[in-house]
């Protein structure tokens, strides 16, 4: 694995950052039983990417292929924030991921085929979320609703090269990461669905709290306690 930031450097500008990442976030957060590590790197990596924070992404995506997360998984995700934080944020932490891949000697035969048979859809559901979005803005952004359902909603979400679970959690990921609160309870109601506990739940923000800042965390709990709450009855 490469080395994070040197510890030298940062000893000698802020050495209470040092203590902190060395003591609180390396040596507790990351081990907090609450989320396994591979779920950690998911999380963090999205979070990364969507912020386009690159100076740590080359150690986190070796860390993250040493949890367990696959060439195959890493390169779905890529795929998704693309939708989910935008093309340019996507698009610049390619040639980070590369050198990763090069140096870890992964080739296209590790990554998923362009084409793949997609997962089975819940039709009914799909059907209430696009009748809703289109009754809400089909008259203001006609193109927006188009493509929501044809491509995000009935191709990318349907392709089975990351589990819909970690799908719908890379998605909350970025949307923590980014401030988008008002999308969260949808998306993790799905994470929620698809197999993510609300003691998982409530250790992303946790983590996250570390890569996004506080006041990013802050922002959502409401919108989560909300959604548990729902659930809860």
């Amino acid at each position: 694995m490469v080395d994070w930031l040197p510890t030298a450097e940062v000893r000698a500008v802020a050495p209470v950052l040092d203590r902190y990442s060395q003591s609180v976030l390396l040596g507790e957060v990351w081990k907090r039983p609450d989320l396994s590590s591979r779920d950690r790197s998911l999380v963090t990596v999205s979070a990364l990417i969507a912020r386009n924070h690159l100076s740590d992404l080359s150690y986190h995506i070796f860390w993250a292929l040493d949890n367990g997360i696959t060439p195959a998984e890493l390169s779905e995700m890529v795929t998704h924030l693309a939708f989910y934080a935008g093309w340019a944020d996507a698009l610049a932490s390619v040639p980070t991921i590369k050198k990763v891949f090069d140096h870890r000697g992964i080739g296209r035969e590790q990554l998923p085929p362009v084409e793949a048979e997609p997962l089975p859809q819940d039709a009914a559901a799909e059907a209430r979320r696009a009748e809703e979005v289109e009754r809400n803005f089909g008259a203001t952004a006609p193109g927006v609703v188009q493509y929501t359902t044809q491509l995000v909603f009935g191709d990318l979400w349907l392709r089975p090269g990351l589990a819909p679970r970690d799908r719908s959690v890379v998605t909350v990921a970025a949307l923590l990461a980014t401030g988008h609160v008002e999308q969260i309870p949808f998306h993790l109601e799905r994470a929620l669905d698809a197999g993510l506990t609300e003691a998982e739940a409530a250790e992303v923000l946790t983590h996250l709290a570390f890569y996004v800042g506080w006041p990013n965390v802050f922002a959502a709990l409401p919108v989560v306690k909300e959604v548990l709450a729902v659930r809860a009855g």
